[in-house]
């Protein structure tokens, strides 16, 4: 049988499938690496999790400088039905990190800012602010404090 020469069609197709192939793969090992490197750790599948704990205190920090504690309604507002999933209801509960505790402490900070961006009935709250403790893994307590945006 004689060998018939490639046309420059085929391999333009040849070529293509390969380009694709690669980029398939090579978009899939980055996000496997940057789920590792992200705050919620997105394709980044762990078969022992963290055995990491947390807990915060979370105030209101007035245009006076009062801190009232979010646990106290201001304004018609209440933090459990503000903030009511993520394991954010009650922050002041020592929690497991399900996913980690750079997850769970990322939407913490994301919660601070959605409440003091989504309380308009609420004319004294200046900025929300959380002390956090945190323990990760068997490490000894780490303490941190987030704060939302001013408002």
């Amino acid at each position: 049988m004689p060998h018939r020469p490639v046309t420059s069609s085929k391999r333009v197709r040849v070529v293509g499938r390969r380009v694709i192939v690669v980029s398939v793969v090579v978009l899939q090992l980055a996000l496997i690496a940057r789920g590792y490197w992200s705050d919620h750790k997105e394709f980044a599948f762990q078969m022992f999790p963290e055995a990491s704990t947390w807990r915060a205190d979370v105030v209101r920090v007035t245009a006076d400088g009062r801190r009232v504690p979010i646990e106290v309604p201001w304004s018609g507002y209440r933090w459990d039905e503000l903030v009511p999933s993520r394991g954010l209801r009650y922050p002041a509960v020592r929690h497991h990190a399900d996913a980690g505790l750079d997850n769970q402490l990322a939407f913490l900070d994301a919660a601070l800012d959605w409440v003091a961006d989504n309380t308009p009935r609420d004319r004294d709250t200046r900025y929300l602010e959380a002390r956090v403790t945190s323990w990760h893994n068997d490490d000894p307590p780490r303490v941190e404090v987030l704060r939302s945006g001013v408002r």
